[in-house]
């Protein structure tokens, strides 16, 4: 699976276009209309009040040292998105075969999240109409806001099972899905899904009409096929031809690197929100500069300090949920030493002397030596006077190398 965009289009801020102050899926509201997706490997609760708290944006700044910087900090608060970059978080995506069988105590492992991260949605994928009403009920008992059904993971392993978006090739068994889950729970209930199987089967204007009469609340695309993968460009006209055909909300996905896409997206196909997958493990910002950029028309890009302190605090993140956790230990420190290893190749992507970084990272064989590892390298880069600002790639997507993910 491919980690970086073919070709990435370099896209301008359209005029007059800005990624809408909220949006509402049932009768949760999502501030600002963002959404940051379901990724396996990635989205735990760890990572996800990560950019929670990453993303908080106000343009509310004082005292404002020019006429400019003044204009900027007296922006209407509908436009400035400012209780934080990110209005949705997502979790990953969870067998629902697994939550029915498994014990309570197990279901937590996948079902952990902490009051700061409302509004959350649950995704589950599976086959099965009545396994996944049982696992909705589940999710909804257990507090979530929503629940989303994952048709779009292109993952050999899960389509193999008729999951993800092997279903495509099955209209009638997803309406029967739609149904049952719909009577199932009465949290809002969503649906991710991609074009269709290939070029020949596009299916997603289809799909979004069926999710609108079955009760569905909001649906999300990621505008390419299962057999694209993660390759080539999202097709956004796909995107645009759904809004016209649905009046439920439809948020749009695929080939968001940056703010100005974000607003591109917006404006060309008329979409409600925006999810933002590949990009936000490359670079947390991302929901914070959309914010920014929607309030004022541009963005800070984050300095090497920045991407210091933002890596020490995630890694930190990690220890604290690790030690608070029940269960083998053992097994708890080698998962976290894993995980910061993983995102080692995102974060440090576009760091002076990264590469270094990486090598003594994937060297140390626990949570508390990498964080040792962390210190050192930019404590010496700081007294030596390292530059800065990050490389120009910094936020270019993911690099050659990275976890596989699933979004």
């Amino acid at each position: 699976m491919k980690k970086h965009w073919d070709n990435p289009i370099e896209h301008e801020m359209p005029a007059n276009a800005r990624v809408p102050a909220e949006m509402r899926i049932g009768n949760v509201q999502v501030a600002p209309a963002t959404v940051l997706a379901p990724m396996a490997g990635v989205t735990d609760t760890v990572f996800r009040r990560f950019i929670r708290h990453a993303s908080a944006f106000t343009s509310h700044q004082a005292p404002a040292a020019s006429d400019q910087d003044a204009t900027e900090a007296e922006i209407d608060a509908d436009i400035t998105n400012t209780q934080s970059g990110c209005g949705l978080l997502m979790t990953e995506f969870t067998s629902a075969d697994g939550l029915s069988r498994m014990r309570e105590t197990k279901r937590k492992r996948y079902l952990t999240f902490y009051e700061d991260e409302h509004p959350i949605s649950a995704q589950i994928f599976g086959s099965n109409p009545e396994t996944l009403s049982e696992a909705a009920r589940i999710i909804q008992d257990t507090g979530f806001d929503s629940v989303d059904l994952n048709l779009g993971c292109p993952a050999k392993r899960v389509v193999g099972c008729n999951g993800g978006s092997g279903l495509l090739r099955d209209l009638p068994k997803i309406g029967e899905i739609f149904h049952t889950v719909r009577k199932a729970v009465t949290i809002p209930f969503t649906v991710k899904f991609r074009l269709g199987w290939n070029d020949a089967n596009i299916v997603c204007v289809e799909l979004a009409r069926m999710a609108e009469s079955e009760g569905l609340n909001a649906i999300a695309l990621h505008a390419r096929t299962r057999e694209q993968a993660y390759t080539g460009q999202a097709r956004w006209e796909w995107i645009a031809a759904i809004k016209q055909s649905v009046s439920i909300p439809v948020i749009g996905n695929g080939d968001i690197r940056t703010p100005e896409d974000a607003a591109a997206m917006i404006a060309k196909t008329g979409c409600d929100a925006v999810m933002i997958g590949r990009a936000a493990p490359a670079n947390p910002w991302i929901f914070r500069q959309i914010a920014q950029y929607t309030a004022t028309g541009r963005y800070d890009l984050p300095t090497v300090e920045d991407r210091y302190r933002m890596i020490r605090a995630y890694f930190q993140m990690l220890l604290d949920e690790s030690e608070a956790s029940a269960g083998d230990k053992n097994a708890a420190v080698r998962e976290v030493a894993g995980k910061m290893k993983q995102f080692a190749s995102w974060f440090t992507h576009g760091v002076p002397g990264g590469a270094r970084l990486r090598a003594s990272i994937y060297q140390a064989k626990t949570g508390a030596a990498v964080l040792e590892q962390v210190d050192t390298f930019f404590t010496s880069q700081f007294a030596a006077g390292e530059p800065a600002d990050l490389d120009a790639d910094a936020t270019a997507g993911f690099p050659e190398g990275a976890a596989l993910v699933c979004d």
